[in-house]
Formats: structure tokens, sequence, C-alpha cells
């Protein structure tokens, strides 16, 4: 690697090609075409767009593919011949074409659509269908969600005292005592009585913005010694577990030489921190006073005056005509063709795929287990909730993240459409700046992010699912 790289950058200074990452703070030049920032003033601001973009289509992608994979995979096992016909012909026809095709297809498809009106879709107002695209329904926070959300906290405290009484009862009784429909229930009439008494929560204004204020006063350098002793503190709390851990039932402790090892390892390595926070990152805790003095800032405008309307809204798509063109307004939720178009690919594809590792890991599943269940009495629905899916989710899940990767990383496909991705915008970065291997790299890192992360969510479910062995 050593060789090659030294190889590499030998060339690129005997090409006069640049390798650096100040393009990162330049302005690009071009404007996006939807993102949270169509006309970012650097480089870094144009990726950084394109990387929520990403994000956006690949969480909401994964969500979905997995809804639909479900739906699918169970009508492939079903006794009607109809659902077991559909779920196989979408099978074996949507993961046979090549994702490239159904992503360029569904744009045709998008693209050949009527112009913009106030009537086209197939429900007037509600849904709009077009050659801009998609447009649904926008549901989002209002003025008096914050207040809401503080309802909603006490009820869900009540929610899991009620359950605990429940098992409780059932335990003892043996009485189906249903504590997760009680437990739903309370939290679902808490939740609407505090649609209509949230306003009374009004008065935490003036006690957050007195925290704000106060966390602003606080010297740099308490919060520099308490950062330290928290490393510290940590690290001796470790070495006691630890020590605890290892000793005998006569309260002695049998270490290895590697146990000294990780022992004096981790005081040091917390010694370590600790001075690094103290001595060469004095930064770090004036950025920690100002974000949290923010926070609350932000937390007491959020219960300010004129803040107690309906906690949550919902905001029908528009057509609005600023020139010659009508085209969506920015009430609804709209899906560009590109979006669209991607996003209903990389779903319809991957739930194929889903579907298949949903019905192989049901059929592992010992036949014994449904054949016990229905000898009881329970309703399909009970058996397939209750029975069969929490043991095939040990076979499902990692093969299920496998996939959960490819969505992510197919979603670079964009670029075949012109939706504005990482990849899509770094492309424009490097054909304007000629940083190819700086760009390639950001791509290089920010896709072995999200895949490290979705890997560490899928085994965290992974472990818990698995059998204990006693």
């Amino acid at each position: 690697m050593f060789f090659l790289a030294s190889e590499a950058g030998d060339n690129l200074r005997a090409s006069n090609v640049p390798t650096d990452y100040d393009f990162l703070s330049v302005n690009p030049g071009f404007d996006l075409s939807e993102g949270i920032d169509r006309d970012p003033d650097t480089g870094g601001r144009a990726l950084w767009v394109g990387m929520v973009n990403t994000l956006r289509m690949a969480l909401a992608g994964i969500a979905l593919a997995t809804f639909v994979g479900v739906i699918i995979g169970l009508c492939r096992l079903s006794n009607n011949w109809l659902l077991n016909k559909i779920g196989s012909a979408y099978v074996e026809v949507v993961r046979n074409v090549p994702l490239l095709v159904q992503i360029l297809l569904y744009g045709s498809v998008f693209a050949n659509l009527p112009r913009v009106t106030q009537s086209v879709g197939p429900i007037s107002g509600w849904l709009h269908l077009s050659n801009k695209g998609l447009s649904v329904p926008r549901f989002h926070i209002s003025d008096g969600f914050y207040q809401w959300v503080i309802v909603v906290v006490v009820g869900l405290v009540l929610a899991s005292y009620v359950r605990k009484k429940r098992v409780g009862i059932q335990d003892l009784t043996g009485r189906d005592t249903r504590p997760i429909r009680s437990a739903l229930f309370v939290l679902l009439v808490v939740s609407i009585f505090g649609w209509f008494i949230h306003p009374i929560f009004g008065f935490l204004n003036t006690p957050l913005q007195q925290i704000s204020e106060g966390i602003s006063l606080i010297p740099q350098v308490v919060v520099q010694v308490a950062l330290a002793v928290t490393v510290l503190a940590l690290a001796v709390r470790w070495v006691v577990k630890f020590l605890d851990a290892h000793r005998t039932p006569a309260g002695l402790a049998k270490l290895t030489d590697d146990d000294y090892f990780r022992i004096i390892f981790a005081l040091a390595s917390s010694l370590l921190m600790a001075l690094v926070v103290l001595i060469l990152w004095p930064g770090l805790s004036s950025w920690l006073l100002n974000s949290f003095s923010d926070l609350f800032t932000v937390l007491s405008d959020k219960f300010g005056n004129g803040r107690s309307g309906r906690p949550l809204d919902v905001a029908l798509p528009d057509v609005v005509q600023v020139g010659k063109f009508p085209n969506y307004g920015p009430s609804g939720l709209n899906l560009s063709i590109g979006f669209a178009a991607v996003f209903f690919g990389v779903v319809f594809y991957t739930a194929a795929f889903i579907a298949e590792i949903v019905r192989g890991g049901v059929l592992a599943v010992p036949r014994g287990q449904s054949e016990a269940a229905n000898a009881l009495g329970l309703r399909k629905s009970t058996v397939l909730r209750r029975v069969i899916l929490p043991q095939a989710a040990r076979n499902m899940l990692p093969p299920l993240g496998n996939q959960y990767l490819n969505l992510a990383k197919n979603t670079s496909l964009a670029i075949a459409v012109g939706y504005s991705d990482i990849v899509q915008i770094g492309q424009t970065v490097y054909n304007q700046t000629g940083k190819t291997l700086p760009v390639v790299s950001i791509w290089m890192l920010f896709y072995l992010s999200c895949s490290l992360t979705i890997s560490v969510v899928v085994n965290f479910f992974n472990v818990r699912t698995k059998i204990v062995e006693r």
C-alpha cells in the first residue's frame, strides 16, 4: 500500500494534478435542484446537502422496503392462490430486472405524466401526480408539540406502571390481563387528554431561559476539570468492576498478565484523555457550554407565548404559479422526478429480496412450532405474530442487514436521473475543480460510515434475538 500510494503521489505531482481539499471552503459556483440548501456557498456545504439527500432516501427506503418485503414474503407463503401468485410474480419479475433499468423506467413514466394543474392526481387536493413528480400531504409538528410531548412522557410512565401491575396479576392468577393492550390504552387516553390541556406547560419558558443564561455563566475551566474528572472516574469504575468480576469466592482477584495490561491500559488512556481535555483541547468545553446554552434557548422559545396551538398538523399539497409555469408549492411533501424514480426503484427492488428472506426465515422455523400453537387454539394472526416471526427473525436479520447495506449503496445510481445525491454533486465538484481523488475519498468515507452504522444497528438486534444457552 505504501509503494502504491507513493507511486500514485509521484505521478499526480508530475502531472500537476492537485490532491488537496481546499475546494471544501471555496464557492462551487453552481446551484442544486433540491435539498436543504439550493445555493451552497462552499463545496463542503454542497457535499453536505448531497449527504443529507442520500440519507433521507436511504432511511425512508429501508423502512418502506422492509414493510413491502414482509407483505410480499407472507403473500408467497399464503394458501390463497391469488395472493401466492401475485407475490411470486412480483419477486420473479422485479428481482430479475436490473435496478438501473427500473430507475430509468420510473423516471420515464413520471416524465410523461400530464402537466401540473390544480386537479392533477388520483385524489385532487390530497395527492398530485404529474411530470413534476409526486406531491403528498406533509405531516409536521406544530406550535404545541413540545408541551404535548411532556404529557406523552407522563403517559409513558403511567403505561409502564400499568403494564407491570397487569403482568404481576397475570403471574399470580394465570388470567390473561392483556398488559400490552392495557398499557397502550392508558398511553392513548393520556395523549388524547394532553392534546387539549398541553398549553398549561407554557410556564416552562422562563425556567428554561434561566437555565440557558446560567450555563453561559459557567467558567470554561470548570467544564474542563469536570470532563477530566469524569473520564478518570469512569476508568476507575471500570477497573473496580473488572476486579470484582475476577474475584474468587474467597474475595481474592486472580489476574493474568493480560488482565494487568487491560487495567494499566485503561488507566493510562483515561489519564491521557484527561490531560488532552485540560491542556490541549480547551475548545471542547467552550463548544459544550455554547451548545447546551443554545439548546435551552431553543427549548424556551418552543414553550414561549403563542406556542399553544395544536401539537401536530398536516399540510396539504398545493400548486403555485410564480411565472408562466405552475409548480408544486412548499406546503406539501414534494418528491421530484429524480427522487421518486430512485426511491421507488431501490424500494421495490430491495423488497423483492427481502420477501425471499422473509419466506426462507419463516420456512426455517420447525413445523412443530406452528402445530403446537394451532393445538392451543391460537388464531393464525397470533401464531404468526407471537410464534413464527420472532423465531424467524433470528434467521432473517443477517441477510436483512446485507439488503439494507445494498439499498444504501444503490442510491448512488441516482446520478442516472439527475437527483442531487452525494455522487451527483461530487461529480459536479470534481468536474469543476479537477479534485477527483479527494472527492472520491469523501464518497468512500461517507458510504463506509453509513454501512458500518447500519451493520452496528442490525448486529445490536441480532445479538438480542439469538438463542441464549444456559
